[in-house]
């Protein structure tokens, strides 16, 4: 199962000695009570560690050189509650190699009308301060989050809490490990990418192993084994025989679960954290993997069809930065099949011929077994279901040649008008942002692929935000996309990003 570190997230608050030691105690008392708020409200998904206040540049320096060696440190926090002369901060945002926050709030939520005096001015500068602060980490191209707002608000609290997210996912991004027991679709272009540069850029390592090898493992699987995973299926699925032979169903059900264990033991063994598969390369497999890729998408592994290697790193990614959230709603890997073009109705049922994460899942999973007319194997076993209704993200990561970009859609999903009875495929059903036809317009400008690391709980801030931190260009696709100026986007990002 998908398990994440907890993480720690450094707080930072920026001064200097020229204050005296009063001022300087209420300027860590005050971030004290920051940090204990944050903690407390049960909002933020990681725990926040004040950090005594910086006031010269050796100290901060040292601190940020702490944080890069510290393993549970994901990101720093940083706040500037009084005046912090910048270029006291140089070395060490030179040095540092972590996700920032640029924290722009104050102690006091409303001017103290009354009794305000220059004391009190002094003291509680961050209004200049941050400005300071934030023009050293402009000059410096230093890539960052900045959050606006009372530290008290639910809405900034939200707002560290989506960033700390993003935090993690850059962080965890250098772990993801792709193995590939296939190459992609011959002579399919969308699929295909640097695979050294992915190393480069995100960190991900992306491996190929003969078919075979895998299958042996699959073939080592104990029948006890199996058969206590067949056990599970039938206790938590619908079983939908539609006219089959009961023990021959449950026989191409057991070769489903016999894959997930032996595809499970060696992605463990090999420490791979994602996989790839291709029905045009299946060795001695017997069944195209259905059902068992859709239990290990389930557990949090990545997955990319065809041999799409970018798709199961960001379903991956995805799956981490959206671990823990209370009330997740799923994230899986999807495919653009076939449009509805009626009038009002338009919409794009996203599907593939098996392996869609049953998190997305909304109400009775059946398993069925059905003939697939490629792969040429035996009739696989798979989960079919309808997925929850509401708004999502579907992202695309392709390779340009020259750079990366990835392509963020906010996109509505629905229900199907009708039911689909002789299709044997989870599905679902969305409607692109702002509305099918410019959204759709904007996807194929940006050259999206037709498989997409979709999710119900991942923001379009947050991506954007990780692509910001890896140093990519990132296209959004939203309620306010036009076309004259998605255009514009995309020809500035051909002379920014070159």
């Amino acid at each position: 199962m998908l398990s994440v570190k907890k993480y720690q997230f450094w707080f930072c608050t920026g001064s200097q000695d020229l204050y005296g030691d009063e001022c300087l105690a209420h300027v860590a008392e005050h971030s004290k009570e920051i940090v204990e708020c944050l903690n407390a409200s049960g909002v933020l998904p990681f725990e926040v560690v004040w950090k005594p206040t910086l006031l010269t540049a050796d100290m901060i320096r040292k601190t940020f050189n702490e944080a890069n060696n510290d393993e549970d440190c994901a990101g720093v926090i940083t706040w500037m509650h009084t005046f912090s002369p910048a270029k006291s901060w140089i070395f060490g945002l030179q040095e540092f190699r972590k996700p920032l926050l640029h924290l722009h709030t104050q102690y006091n939520e409303e001017i103290p009308y009354e009794t305000m005096d220059m004391d009190f001015m002094n003291e509680n500068q961050a209004a200049h301060g941050d400005r300071e602060y934030a023009h050293i980490l402009s000059r410096m191209r230093i890539e960052r989050k900045i959050v606006v707002g009372y530290w008290k608000d639910k809405a900034v609290q939200e707002k560290i809490a989506g960033w700390m997210r993003t935090a993690v996912g850059v962080v965890e991004s250098s772990k993801i490990r792709v193995m590939r027991i296939a190459d992609n679709m011959r002579n399919v272009a969308v699929t295909e990418g640097d695979k050294v540069e992915a190393q480069l850029k995100f960190g991900w390592t992306v491996d190929a192993y003969p078919v075979n090898q895998i299958a042996e493992a699959v073939a080592a699987v104990s029948a006890s084994d199996t058969n206590a995973l067949v056990d599970e299926y039938y206790e938590k699925y619908d079983i939908c025989l539609e006219g089959r032979d009961p023990e021959e169903f449950k026989k191409h059900v057991a070769v489903q679960a016999q894959i997930e264990l032996g595809f499970e033991r060696f992605l463990k063994e090999k420490n791979y954290q994602a996989i790839v598969t291709h029905f045009g390369d299946l060795g001695a497999l017997k069944q195209l993997p259905g059902l068992a890729i859709q239990r290990l998408m389930e557990k949090g592994y990545g997955f990319g069809a065809e041999g799409d290697w970018k798709v199961a790193a960001m379903v991956r990614l995805m799956k981490i930065m959206s671990y823990g959230m209370k009330d997740a709603k799923g994230t899986s890997m999807l495919e653009d099949y076939t449009y509805n073009l009626v009038k009002g109705k338009e919409g794009i049922i996203q599907a593939h011929m098996l392996e869609i994460c049953p998190t997305i899942a909304d109400g009775p999973i059946q398993i069925k077994c059905q003939p697939l007319s490629m792969g040429d194997r035996e009739d696989p076993a798979r989960l079919v279901f309808q997925s929850k209704v509401g708004p999502g993200l579907a992202t695309s990561l392709i390779d340009l040649g020259n750079r990366f970009r990835l392509i963020i859609q906010d996109v509505d999903c629905k229900k199907v008008e009708k039911p689909l009875p002789k299709l044997p495929t989870a599905i679902n059903f969305w409607t692109p942002q702002p509305d099918f036809y410019t959204g759709t317009e904007a996807w194929l400008l940006a050259g999206g692929a037709h498989h997409t690391a979709f999710s119900y709980d991942v923001t379009a801030e947050q991506m954007g935000d990780w692509a910001a931190a890896m140093g990519i260009e990132a296209v959004f696709i939203d309620k306010n996309t036009n076309i004259k100026d998605f255009k514009k986007d995309l020809m500035l990002g051909e002379v920014f990003y070159r």
